[in-house]
């Protein structure tokens, strides 16, 4: 399959109009002030079905409609945001929907996932999951809408970024950087496109946990690595055991890539539910990590976009988050 280019993803922007929701750009006068930096957050968590997902996977199915005509039935295999996006889209549609993912796959994730309809068939590891929705995507009149590798699904999550980068420069602002969570990849390959196409001086950057670096690993030797075990971390959207033969090859024309470890993946989850009081994963609040590291080393004030994926996290993990209080440290630049 060959990687999807910008006219995708205007491509996918009149495709999806009907069905994704527009968000909104919010910032914090109080954390600009303690950065001396601008920073805006595109807030997906708003997105139906509360992430970005709905965007790729609407795409997807919404192109393989008009190809091909609707399938007779819909699998996918994801950690639980793709998940309850292949559902909310499947049911627009009227496609019945199965999904395949791990049994510790969040609650709030598993339980949206059914609540829209589809199936939900769990396995004890990830590579069963996606051994399980290969095996089931064999049977006639099936089609696998898969998280992240795929052109379409690339194109589809690249809307975010451009409606950011648009959102913004009606604002005035010119983006020095975008900084997007890294998984699959799918996001801040989007993201990637979204600049080249729309403003090519803007920097794309990743970030992802420390636990689960097999991009960052990928990276490093020039090849996709894939993590020997299911990774566990409070970032549970970006808990992929390898990226995909697409979405690697836009990592490596990122400007910039950035692990970080479970400590600052709670410190910023906190912050941010205090800063902008909205409900967001871990997965995307890591990425404020990657940020700070970043404007460490400008020279002059810089406004960037961070990608808030999603907002769809259970009590358990909020407890988590805060077995320790973070918010008497004040977030600075080091």
């Amino acid at each position: 399959m060959s990687l999807p280019i910008f006219s995708d993803v205007l491509a996918a922007q009149d495709r999806i109009a009907d069905i994704i929701t527009p968000t909104p750009i919010v910032t914090s006068s109080l954390l600009n002030s303690w950065l001396g930096h601008r920073v805006l957050f595109k807030a997906e968590c708003l997105q139906r079905t509360g992430a970005f997902k709905l965007r790729g996977a609407s795409n997807f199915l919404l192109k393989y409609q008009a190809e091909h005509g609707l399938p007779k039935h819909v699998v996918a295999n994801s950690s639980g945001n793709h998940a309850q996006a292949v559902a909310y889209a499947g049911a627009q549609l009227g496609v019945p929907v199965t999904v395949f993912s791990t049994e510790n796959i969040s609650t709030v994730k598993a339980a949206a996932t059914k609540s829209y309809g589809a199936s939900l068939q769990l396995y004890p590891t990830r590579p069963e999951a996606d051994s399980a929705v290969q095996a089931a995507a064999e049977n006639d009149g099936v089609v696998w809408i898969p998280p992240f590798n795929h052109a379409d699904i690339i194109a589809g999550q690249g809307t975010a970024s451009a409606e950011a980068i648009l959102q913004a420069q009606e604002q005035g602002t010119q983006l020095d950087a975008i900084f997007a969570p890294c998984g699959g990849g799918g996001l801040v390959s989007g993201a990637l496109l979204a600049a080249q196409g729309l403003s090519p001086s803007t920097a794309v950057i990743g970030v992802e946990p420390e636990a689960a670096n097999d991009a960052s690993i990928s990276l490093q030797q020039n090849a996709i690595y894939t993590l020997p075990e299911t990774p566990v971390t409070l970032a549970d959207g970006a808990a992929t055991p390898a990226v995909g033969s697409l979405t690697f090859e836009f990592l490596k024309q990122l400007d910039g890539f950035y692990e970080v470890n479970e400590t600052q993946i709670a410190y910023w989850t906190q912050w941010l539910h205090h800063l902008l009081k909205l409900h967001i994963e871990p997965t995307c609040c890591m990425t404020m990590a990657g940020v700070v590291a970043w404007l460490s080393e400008q020279t002059s004030p810089k406004s960037v976009m961070v990608i808030l994926s999603g907002g769809n996290i259970s009590s358990t993990a909020m407890q988590n988050i805060h077995q320790q209080d973070y918010l008497e440290q004040p977030p600075y630049l080091t």
